[in-house]
């Protein structure tokens, strides 16, 4: 008795979907990456001076329009002093507020008095390197 080859088991693997399903995860990490690295997307002041942080910081974001983001979450005003205060409780990480350039000086001050009444002591705020002024 002999076996046809119309009968007999394949044994190839089908990477066709594989390949498919990698290409639409690759594309999706790259749409989503530059948006968890740079966070909400705001117009910072320019200084010539600025340091890096050492520490992955909480980044606190104020848009022109004075919403306010704590790590890409939006939040009212009045929540920001409470959740500031849970997560000092559980993190010892350093607060940066990245506030747009064209917002008022009160309400930049007011995200930073609710960091110093949640008891963050290190708080800074985010600013773009300036270019190098030029020699005369």
């Amino acid at each position: 008795m002999r076996v046809t080859s119309a009968t007999s088991l394949q044994s190839d693997i089908n990477v066709t979907p594989l390949v498919d399903v990698c290409l639409v995860l690759l594309i999706i990490f790259m749409v989503v990456a530059p948006i968890l690295v740079n966070g909400i997307p705001v117009r910072l002041p320019q200084t010539a001076t600025g340091d890096d942080l050492a520490k992955q910081p909480i980044l606190i974001t104020v848009n022109a329009d004075r919403t306010i983001f704590l790590d890409s979450v939006a939040i009212r005003e009045e929540q920001l002093g409470s959740e500031l205060a849970r997560r000092h409780t559980q993190l010892s990480r350093p607060v940066v507020v990245r506030a747009d350039k064209t917002l008022a000086y009160g309400d930049v001050v007011r995200v930073l008095d609710a960091c110093r009444a949640a008891g963050f002591e290190n708080v800074g705020l985010a600013t773009t390197p300036a270019a190098a002024p030029l020699a005369r």
